[in-house]
C-alpha cells in the first residue's frame, strides 16, 4: 500500500525539516509540502504545491493525492512571521478549520498529527509544578499564541469525534529553540539587555528544534498517541538564560511588563504578548511522562543543552556589543534609554545588573 504524508507549512523552519526527514524515510512512498510561499530552504523530495490551508483548494488538493496522513505544522508562534496579529488568527484558526474540513471529507485520511504548544497550559502563580496532558490551565490564554492554540486543539477534538477512525497525535511542544530557528524567545534573550520581570525568575523549559522534528517525525510514523507532551529534561530559570547568552538585566515592576513587551515589539527587538511576559514572570513546566512511556521518545538534549546550543550562537547584534555579547558603554546607553521611555511617567527600570549563571 502506497503512503502519501501531507505536510503544512513547508516553507517554515520546523516544516521544511519535517518534510525533509520524511522523504528521506523509505517507508514513505511521496510527500506533499504545502505553503503560501516557496520554501526558502531543502525540503528534500518533497513536492511543493503553493496552497492557502484557508482555501478549500487544499481539499481538492488531498482528494486528488489521495492523502492518508496529514501532518499540521502551519500554526505559527509568532505575528511578525504571519504579517500580523490578524493574519496570525486566520491562518492558525480559519487554516486549521478548513484543514479539518479537508480531512473530514476525504476519505483516505488516516492518521492526522498536529504540533500545538505547552502554551495552552497558560501561566499563573496558581500553577502546577509540572502539567500533565490531563490537566488544563488555572487561567486561560487569553491573547495570541496560547489562545490561537486552545482553539486549534478544541477544533482537533471535535473532528476526532466526527471521525473517529482518524488516529490523532498532538503534540503539545516546549518552546523550541536552538541554533538555526528564530521564535519570540531567542529574539527577547537576544536583546542588548533582558527585561525581567521584579522579584520573579521564571523556571523555562525547552525543546531544541532537532528533538522537536525527530518527535514529529515519530508522531507521523509510529503508533498514535494521542496528546503528548514534548520538552527536555529540566529547567532553566530567566536569570540563568541571560547569564549563559552574556546579557545584563533591567528589572521590571510586573505591572510595566505589558507596556515594555509593548515597546520592545515597536522596536523590533522582541515579538511579544501580554500572555508572554506573564510567561516570563511565572513560568511553566511540562511533565514529560507520557512522551518517554507511551510515545516512546527521549530527547537528546535536555533544556539546559538546548539552550547552551543556542546561546552558542548569540553573537554581536547592536553596536557596542563585542563578540561575547556584553555590552559596551553605547549599548547600554541604548538600552537604558529604551527601557525608561517603557515605562514613562511610572518612573525609571529598576537598575540594571548583570546576571550569573
Amino acid at each position: 500500500m502506497s503512503r502519501t504524508v501531507l505536510v503544512t507549512g513547508v516553507s517554515r523552519h520546523i516544516g521544511g525539516r519535517v518534510a525533509r526527514q520524511l522523504t528521506a524515510d523509505g517507508s514513505i512512498d511521496r510527500v506533499i509540502g504545502v505553503d503560501v510561499v516557496p520554501p526558502p530552504h531543502d525540503i528534500g523530495r518533497a513536492e511543493f504545491v503553493r496552497a492557502d490551508i484557508r482555501n478549500p483548494v487544499i481539499g481538492r488538493i488531498m482528494a486528488q493525492a489521495e492523502v492518508d496522513t496529514v501532518v499540521h505544522l502551519n500554526v505559527i508562534a509568532t505575528p511578525v512571521n504571519a504579517g500580523g496579529r490578524v493574519s496570525q488568527k486566520e491562518i492558525n484558526v480559519i487554516g486549521t478549520m478548513q484543514l479539518l474540513a479537508a480531512c473530514q471529507k476525504t476519505d483516505s485520511v488516516r492518521r492526522l498529527v498536529v504540533k500545538s504548544s505547552g502554551a495552552v497550559y497558560g501561566s499563573s502563580p496558581r500553577d502546577p509544578a509540572m502539567f500533565t496532558e490531563g490537566m488544563v490551565a488555572k487561567v486561560m490564554p487569553r491573547s495570541g499564541f496560547g489562545k490561537d492554540s486552545v482553539e486549534v486543539e478544541g477544533y482537533v477534538r471535535g473532528f476526532s469525534r466526527r471521525r473517529p477512525d482518524v488516529e490523532i497525535s498532538m503534540l503539545r511542544i516546549a518552546n523550541i529553540i536552538g541554533p538555526d530557528i528564530r521564535t519570540a524567545l531567542t529574539d527577547y534573550f537576544s536583546m542588548p539587555v533582558v527585561p525581567v520581570p521584579f522579584g520573579y525568575d521564571a523556571r523555562l523549559q525547552f525543546c531544541h528544534e532537532d528533538d522537536a522534528v525527530e518527535a514529529i517525525k515519530l508522531a507521523t510514523l509510529g503508533p498514535a498517541t494521542g496528546i503528548v507532551n514534548i520538552a527536555g529534561e529540566g529547567v532553566v530559570t530567566v536569570l540563568q538564560g541571560a547569564a549563559m547568552v552574556g546579557r545584563p538585566v533591567a528589572f521590571v515592576p510586573l505591572p510595566l511588563a505589558s507596556p515594555m513587551g509593548g515597546l520592545v515589539r515597536r522596536a523590533g527587538f522582541a515579538d511579544f504578548s501580554p500572555d508572554q511576559m506573564q510567561f516570563l514572570a511565572f513560568g511553566r513546566g511540562l511533565d514529560t511522562t507520557r512522551m518517554r512511556e507511551e510515545m516512546g521518545f527521549t530527547p537528546r538534549f535536555t533544556t539546559r543543552q538546548a539552550f547552551a546550543d543556542f546561546a552558542s550562537g548569540v553573537g554581536s547584534l547592536v553596536p557596542g556589543v563585542d563578540a561575547l555579547g556584553s555590552l559596551g558603554r553605547q549599548g547600554v546607553g541604548a538600552a537604558r534609554e529604551l527601557m525608561g521611555a517603557a515605562v514613562g511617567a511610572a518612573g525609571n527600570v529598576l537598575p540594571m545588573t548583570q546576571a550569573r549563571p
